[in-house]
């Protein structure tokens, strides 16, 4: 028996009613690129207002397709501390909601984000295609995400018979800086569904991602006390220094404990020379694999934060914290690796799974106690930078594993009633 044989044979307990609307999306492969290369030319990055606001539109006419009007949910906005130590606010514009039967015995999550990494004023804007490869801002990480999960729904709804699937789509303009407005939906979403599928892109070999390390970021803000170097430099209290110093002590936590990672980021402040500084700010990111982690690194950060203001004419406060907590292989998401291999395999296509230590929308899901699987996107790489890439093929293939997944909730092939016990 062929290849293809056996993976139509391995997904008969779909239906046979699943087959059409599998070549109907084998068929779509390009134009789903093409509407990711079209999103791509919209800049959209995090702190883009205007442009954020015209992919909201653009995404409004297309998830107008689903049965069930969208929503525009403004977010609160959240803080950020200026280097010189005040904290500003920052505004992130509107999450859109779709929510299709509610009211279903089985509800689904489905997030993507339309914010990127590069503002308006980044080199790397056009998208462009070369060969069987997309290239452009977006296209993997995760315009071509959404295009790919819009699919699998509309080939969903098509199934026939009555639903007992319900799902709700939560698409964000905040998920590269963290999702700070848009936490408190994904919180919520993930509280009240089975299951979670997110679409941040596959790996460029088809791998996709099970188990994630969890994120905080935090700011040091450190106030010394200026002097004039010539005359009373005796008087002065280095704020950079105090952050240089904290900076050093969070560095040498590196390798005391497995998994865990400090990395200090940025040291703001100070300005002529012939000053001693009074301000500064020390940015830093923590990586942890687990809660017990997380713990230990917090208490060190609080630590550290603290014998920075213990020093001779030095304040300093500490803002920020785990706002990605880590999303371990538990026995709930080793269940949802299972379903999508199967799903994958019901294709012919034999997926692999590995950790990550970067964090995204399925952090904030695995928190409020909802398994999901979050690389359902295209397969792409050159993340988070001018040499992002998608690659053509894979939108099929990944727009038909969504709507396999979907399809065998549907029909009774995955039961997710105790996947959250």
């Amino acid at each position: 028996m062929s290849a293809d044989s056996l993976a139509a044979a391995s997904r008969s307990a779909w239906g046979a009613d699943v087959e059409p609307l599998l070549e109907r999306l084998d068929g779509e492969g390009q134009a789903l690129a093409t509407q990711a290369e079209t999103w791509s030319a919209i800049n959209s990055g995090s702190f883009e207002l205007p442009g954020l606001a015209a992919m909201r539109v653009t995404l409004l006419d297309t998830v107008s397709e689903l049965p069930a009007p969208p929503e525009v949910v403004d977010l609160a906005p959240s803080q950020r501390v200026r280097p010189d130590g005040e904290v500003m606010d920052v505004q992130h514009g509107a999450s859109i909601r779709v929510r299709v039967r509610p009211d279903a015995p089985i509800q689904v999550a489905l997030t993507g984000h339309y914010d990127t990494v590069f503002p308006a004023s980044h080199a790397f804007q056009a998208p462009w295609r070369e060969g069987d490869v997309l290239r452009g801002p977006g296209v993997a990480d995760m315009k071509g995400g959404i295009a790919v999960m819009l699919a699998a729904l509309r080939a969903f709804e098509t199934l026939p018979g009555a639903k007992r699937v319900g799902y709700e789509v939560l698409l964000s303009p905040d998920e590269e800086i963290g999702s700070m407005g848009s936490a408190p939906l994904l919180a919520e979403l993930g509280a009240r569904a089975h299951l979670g599928m997110t679409y941040e892109p596959a790996l460029a070999d088809g791998a996709l991602v099970d188990a994630r390390k969890g994120s905080a970021n935090f700011h040091l803000a450190v106030k010394g006390r200026a002097a004039h170097v010539g005359r009373a430099f005796g008087d002065g209290r280095s704020a950079v220094l105090a952050a240089a110093e904290a900076a050093l002590a969070l560095n040498q936590l590196n390798g005391k404990r497995d998994g865990v990672t400090f990395n200090v980021g940025a040291i703001d402040g100070g300005s002529a020379v012939n000053v001693v500084p009074e301000r500064a700010v020390l940015r830093f990111n923590v990586r942890v694999p687990d809660a017990e982690a997380a713990g230990w690194a917090e208490a060190e950060v609080h630590r550290i934060a603290r014998e920075a203001g213990e020093r001779d004419g030095i304040e300093a406060h500490l803002h920020g914290g785990f706002t990605r907590p880590p999303k371990p292989l538990n026995d709930q998401q080793r269940t949802m690796v299972a379903w999508t291999r199967q799903a994958g395999a019901a294709l012919g296509f034999d997926l692999k799974f590995q950790a990550s230590g970067g964090v995204c929308e399925g952090n904030n899901l695995a928190a409020a106690g909802c398994p999901n699987i979050d690389t359902l996107g295209p397969c792409g790489g050159g993340l988070h930078s001018d040499q992002e890439f998608a690659l053509i093929p894979s939108f099929a293939e990944r727009a038909k594993l969504s709507f396999l997944l979907l399809a065998g909730l549907e029909r009774g092939v995955f039961d997710p009633r105790d996947l959250r016990s």
